[in-house]
């Protein structure tokens, strides 16, 4: 076990699993990595995967976390009357000409169950496009044969209850900054050593919208580098929409029912296969995007809604033979829409993920990490922690008249200060090299290419004072 490993355990035991479990395990059915560290953590808390654990996890599987071939089975059991408590993606929807609230459940293929209010108060999210969680499950028969209805009664999200963010903050101390990236790095699902230590900043900044409010990214690559995985494994409050056509209800507000859209439910909505990518009504889209991405609130209809959400924009884009993109405009590939240059200004930064080799299982984690409900629940609560954006803004001085580049910067930094510095015990020049010095490379990727595309936007390049 390497060293960063055993202060990990150390310090941090409880809340500490063998990132490589998940594969050891070998799932069969397609889950999140934070659901099944969960339901290995439930079954094996000594992290050692016999035989005879794999066994009593399978049984767990097999009885709460049901296949499409055990479907009739368990809507028989209901039937029969007996109670069910089962894993699932539960979601819930609104249907205003009946007062219900529908629920869907995805390994029953039941879409038209019912769900106490109670608990749709408890858990919004379960709107806004589902939550993983143990649900318990009831039917009642109704007086007529078609009348039945399957409710669900009670629910437990899969994630860390109440975590000490003081003391998470406090013992960042006992690690070298190597240390403690490596240990960041491992926890979301990636072998710091398969990556040099600029490729490991890159991993570190696809988290900046999940760690800081209203942080705005873009990342442009070739295929296979994994730019989703880590939305897709890390965190319940990570929502990923991929390709396709999206609406400005789903995104924003539905009028019709009175729903706020993902960008209010969660702390960070990643749009995925960005070049394939289109929206219902798309120049709505595009200008509630461009107010919300600029003052973090947006109307629609007779509704003026806010938001500290990050947006983040995952696409593909062709490399050549040097590795780096073909054409200098990265955004030829793109929906037009998105090429605009008052859209591109409000984006804090772009990502180079060709700059990062491609995904393959050598570079999945292995050993300790955090478990990935307590990590995406740190994120989640340092993003309204005080004291991160204001050491920035104390600390340096941007040489740029643009108030656009300066609130990216600060934010861009913010973020990496809460994930490398989170105690903020560092010096001037590690808050230059591991804060401002990437926020600033981030970010004049989104300046050259506005010189680029635009004449109105003149050529400079960002420095700071610090």
């Amino acid at each position: 076990m390497e060293r960063y490993q055993d202060k990990a355990k150390e310090v941090f035991d409880e809340v500490c699993i063998d990132k490589a479990s998940v594969q050891k395990m070998g799932f069969e059915r397609s889950i999140p990595s934070y659901v099944g560290e969960w339901l290995i953590d439930r079954n094996c808390p000594s992290g050692e995967l016999t035989d005879e654990t794999k066994r009593k996890i399978k049984d767990f599987i097999n009885n709460h976390l049901p296949s499409k071939s055990q479907k009739e089975l368990l809507r028989n059991r209901l039937l029969n009357g007996e109670s069910l408590v089962i894993l699932d993606d539960f979601s819930v929807y609104i249907d205003l000409r009946s007062g219900k609230r529908e629920l869907k459940i995805p390994s029953l293929d039941i879409e038209d169950g019912y769900v106490e209010k109670s608990i749709v108060d408890s858990y919004p999210l379960l709107l806004c496009g589902g939550m993983w969680g143990a649900g318990k499950l009831i039917y009642h028969p109704g007086q007529d044969a078609d009348e039945g209805e399957t409710w669900l009664v009670d629910f437990q999200p899969m994630q860390v209850g109440k975590i000490d963010i003081d003391y998470y903050c406090e013992n960042r101390s006992y690690f070298t900054l190597d240390e403690w990236r490596s240990l960041l790095i491992n926890s979301i699902g990636y072998n710091p050593h398969a990556y040099t230590p600029s490729q490991q900043m890159l991993l570190l900044a696809r988290l900046l919208p999940v760690v800081q409010n209203r942080v705005n990214l873009v990342e442009l690559s070739p295929k296979g580098t994994g730019k989703s995985w880590i939305y897709i494994n890390l965190s319940s409050y990570i929502r990923m929409v991929s390709g396709g056509k999206v609406t400005p209800a789903v995104l924003f507000y539905n009028n019709a029912t009175n729903i706020p859209g993902l960008l209010v439910k969660y702390d960070a909505v990643v749009l995925d296969e960005g070049q394939s990518i289109s929206f219902e009504h798309s120049g709505e889209v595009i200008g509630i995007f461009k107010g919300f991405l600029e003052a973090g609130y947006f109307t629609r209809g007779k509704q003026k809604v806010t938001s500290e959400a990050g947006l983040v924009l995952l696409a593909n884009i062709p490399i050549g033979s040097s590795g780096k993109p073909q054409n200098e405009n990265l955004f030829e590939n793109l929906p037009e829409f998105l090429g605009e240059s008052a859209f591109i200004d409000r984006i804090h930064g772009i990502l180079p993920g060709w700059e990062l080799p491609k995904f393959d299982s050598s570079m999945i984690s292995q050993g300790i990490g955090f478990k990935a409900d307590f990590f995406g629940e740190v994120l989640h609560v340092l993003r309204d922690r005080a004291g991160y954006l204001e050491y920035v803004k104390n600390n340096c001085t941007i040489n740029s008249d643009n108030i656009r580049d300066k609130n990216a910067i600060w934010r861009l930094a913010s973020g990496f200060l809460k994930l490398l510095f989170p105690d903020l015990n560092l010096s001037r020049d590690e808050l230059y090299e591991y804060c401002l010095k990437p926020a600033i490379s981030l970010r004049q990727r989104v300046r050259n290419q506005l010189a680029y595309l635009d004449p109105e936007y003149k050529a400079m390049t960002i420095s700071v004072d610090y």
